[in-house]
């Protein structure tokens, strides 16, 4: 068997020298029927390896259901990957950042602890069971067992969060208990401190950036004398925000930053070479001070963009590896367009009314206590007296529509940091709460979604709260399947409405469908989720990725949350992602 160990200034394969040429693919974002050919197309590109995160909170997003076939069949794609004949690098967290939603961590876990990423027994023993079912995944497919596994990460920029190192520690023992024998990495931004307390001295130091190579690799030098040098995070370009624009690298620039990192003999994962979609409601968000989620697509101006096409990028990279490496003289082949088309949407009316058992309290129910997973919460209570008056909210999140008698009054915004709107007299008041998207980085990890607090009206506590959740992906399919057939062309006003509409296909394909004369919502083809559309930006299209389609008819469902005011669902030939620029 092959062997893969750290030498004192290179990785060694089977003794050998081996610089290691990596990009990321993240199986979660990917359709499954898509895997072979983004991973083939890696090796085209001249990489050696692929890396991939893995999502706990995709393998187990309730406790106890654990998943790893589909979308979660982690030891299909790394059989992929040896069957191309490239090696694997796998990073299984537990947190994992990733512009993902709440860093990969599931909510039922990070709802019921005061204490994440640490060495809180409680904390430890759910850490442990997870890494446990991925290890015997992973175990058997490492390079020492004929497999492609060549490297496993410990947790993912601990530096920046915390400095336990019995959690590192505990961390490590799991790992090695459950039969890892490659060699271990830890990954963190070229900072002092943060290579300092993200790592142990058992385990290889590598880090995270995107530009000043010589620089960070002389600061990583600094803290790990010997062994080889690598960038496990090359950002070769960035996320987007709703209300940003889209963020590109210049390639020219990207491609000479590679390069110094290749010439100095450093070992690199490109991040990300495909990025993928954010499918249904997965997408992360940040909060630095003001709340700002993610869009949808994953593109992250990588090599090979959100539909596995290769870009400008994939072929300046290509050109450098193959100045450190052997590069195959075959290229991907040109994708087909994707068809453009038009079909009308016809209205299935209100959707709010299709939902799940209401809590009532004294207060609103957190989405975390009601066990709500999907994007909406409504919450409903009488106004005493028929009064209206001053609505102030402790906190939002993360964005609110507020109605009174049925119509919507307006809307309270974290993003904006709302608290407090006027709302007319009335009998009964319902607010509709979106979770736009979980914090996945720093220490917002974790926090509970809805009406977080009291609700006074005029100074006085609102009680008696109806707290009901919808779930969007069920409303979806009772709108395909039981009211599809009866949905009509009228024109209705503002508030949440269904669209739907039918179209045909000679075969399947991969289709971009442009939400840009619609509000905000989600879309659904065949029942598979697509994601969020916003009229905010930067995003203006979705992926449809080829295999959700099928030959003869299709079906589309809208659910609009403010006032879709063209029926009309367009399909473009290439994706719009926004401008680049303010």
């Amino acid at each position: 068997m092959t062997s893969f160990s750290l030498g004192d200034t290179d990785f060694l394969r089977d003794g050998q020298p081996h610089q290691v040429i990596s990009g990321a693919i993240h199986y979660f974002r990917v359709h499954p029927d898509q895997w072979q050919d983004r991973i083939r197309k890696a090796r085209l590109m001249g990489l050696n390896t692929i890396e991939t995160y893995v999502a706990w909170n995709a393998h187990e997003p309730r406790r106890g259901e654990w998943d790893a076939s589909g979308w979660n069949d982690l030891g299909r794609f790394l059989d992929l990957v040896h069957a191309e004949g490239l090696d694997a690098i796998v990073r299984p967290g537990p947190y994992i950042c990733a512009e993902w939603h709440n860093g990969g961590l599931p909510v039922w876990l990070t709802g019921g602890l005061d204490e994440l990423r640490s060495s809180a027994p409680s904390f430890l023993a759910e850490v442990s069971a997870y890494l446990r079912r991925v290890y015997d995944i992973v175990a058997p497919r490492q390079i020492d067992r004929g497999g492609p596994v060549v490297l496993v990460q410990i947790e993912n920029e601990y530096g920046a969060y915390g400095s336990d190192r019995a959690y590192l520690e505990a961390l490590v023992a799991t790992t090695r208990d459950a039969g890892i024998t490659v060699p271990l990495t830890t990954v963190d931004q070229p900072v002092d401190r943060m290579l300092s307390d993200g790592s142990l001295p058992e385990l290889h130091k590598t880090g995270s950036f995107g530009s000043r190579s010589t620089e960070r690799l002389a600061t990583l030098r600094r803290h790990q004398p010997t062994g080889p040098l690598m960038c496990s995070e090359f950002w070769d370009g960035w996320f987007d925000w709703w209300g940003g624009v889209h963020h590109t690298t210049d390639v020219a620039t990207a491609a000479a930053d590679l390069d110094e990192l290749l010439a100095a003999g450093a070992s690199v994962n490109i991040y990300m070479f495909h990025g993928g979609t954010n499918f249904g409601l997965t997408n992360g968000a940040n909060d630095k001070g003001r709340y700002l989620p993610l869009v949808t697509s994953y593109d992250y101006d990588a090599p090979l963009d959100e539909a596995g096409n290769p870009t400008e990028k994939f072929f300046a990279f290509r050109e450098v590896i193959a100045k450190y490496a052997p590069v195959p003289d075959e290229l991907p082949a040109a994708a087909d367009a994707a068809p453009a088309f038009e079909v009308p949407l016809a209205s299935a009316g209100a959707w709010t009314e299709v939902a799940g058992s209401a809590s009532v309290s004294p207060r609103p129910d957190t989405f975390d206590a009601l066990g709500h997973l999907s994007a909406l919460v409504r919450y409903d209570a009488d106004l005493p007296g028929g009064k209206g008056g001053l609505l102030v909210v402790d906190e939002v999140r993360d964005l609110a529509w507020v109605s009174v008698d049925g119509l919507v009054v307006g809307t309270l915004s974290r993003t904006r940091h709302d608290r407090a709107m006027r709302i007319p007299d009335g009998l009964s008041l319902s607010i509709l709460v979106e979770d736009q998207g979980r914090v996945n980085y720093d220490h917002r990890l974790g926090e509970e979604k809805g009406l977080i607090g009291a609700v006074t009206l005029d100074g006085a506590p609102l009680s008696g709260w109806s707290s009901t959740p919808l779930d969007v992906a069920a409303i979806a399919t009772h709108v395909a399947t039981e009211i599809g057939a009866d949905a009509t062309d009228e024109i209705v006003g503002n508030g949440p409405t269904a669209w739907t509409a039918e179209f045909a296909l000679d075969a399947p394909a991969d289709l971009f469908l442009d939400a840009g004369s619609w509000s905000k919502g989600f879309a659904f083809v065949n029942g598979f989720f697509l994601g969020r559309y916003w009229r905010n930006g930067p995003q203006r299209t979705l992926y449809v990725p080829s295999p959700t389609t099928r030959a003869g008819t299709n079906r589309l469902v809208v659910l609009e949350l403010e006032q879709l005011v063209e029926p009309r669902a367009m399909f473009v030939t290439i994706p719009s992602l926004g401008d680049t620029e303010e």
